[in-house]
């Protein structure tokens, strides 16, 4: 492990700072989501960052052009795909995530900052780097609406994954249990639901952030965890 890795889980941005928030590929060794965000807040209890409205971002879609949701789920995640440019629109994103833990919190406005719901995003516990932090999606989410009532979301796409080959068994069990603990963290309504960050605002100063050019950088490929019995 080289001093740069070591160094890295220690390291604290100053709001403000901004980062990449990466995603891996499923099933495979380079990212497939990138999208620049600010630092809101970093300590050993939580990062939270924004992502804000126009940030050109970096998504996969099909090798033909196709959006990946536009495709049925029978060849989903079985077609080839590619990076795309895309900017994100609406009110902007709050990520909250606290280490270790397989999921992140997701806060969404509609116009005029009305507090729409907050977004429970299944994913590997991000590793951080200089440049940010990387994790992988897996597939299974949670809406929660202001007043707590939850769903769950893209049971579909978790199924369809599996049947891909992109999920393996214990893993899928593992996402399921993870997803079984969002749920009582969102039933016990503790932090970060409790917290108040709905009435959190960016500072209208701070520029929207750059997507790099060498956004797929190392140390990606590198440092996150596969589980082992991960395909």
């Amino acid at each position: 492990m080289t001093a740069e890795r070591q160094a890295a889980p220690q390291q604290r941005w100053p709001t403000g700072a901004q980062i990449l928030w990466r995603y891996r590929a499923n099933g495979a060794e380079h990212p497939h989501i990138c999208r620049p965000v600010t630092v809101v807040r970093d300590t050993e209890e939580l990062l939270a960052v924004w992502m804000a409205p126009g940030t050109l971002c970096i998504r996969p879609e099909l090798a033909d052009g196709t959006p990946v949701h536009h495709e049925p789920l029978a060849t989903r995640y079985t077609k080839p795909r590619r990076a795309a440019f895309s900017r994100w629109s609406g009110m902007g994103v709050l990520k909250l995530a606290r280490p270790q833990e397989p999921w992140s919190v997701w806060l969404f406005w509609e116009n005029g900052w009305r507090f729409k719901n907050f977004y429970v995003n299944l994913e590997e516990p991000r590793l951080r780097w200089p440049g940010g932090v990387d994790s992988e999606d897996h597939f299974l989410d949670l809406a929660v609406s202001p007043d707590g009532r939850w769903e769950w979301l893209d049971e579909d796409e978790f199924v369809a994954a599996q049947r891909a080959g992109l999920l393996g068994e214990a893993q899928a069990g593992r996402i399921r249990e993870a997803g079984q603990r969002a749920v009582e963290a969102v039933r016990s309504w503790g932090s970060p639901f409790a917290d108040g960050w709905e009435r959190w605002r960016p500072d209208p100063a701070w520029p929207v952030p750059e997507l790099p050019e060498d956004w797929d950088r190392p140390p990606f490929n590198a440092c996150l965890h596969r589980p082992p019995d991960a395909p």
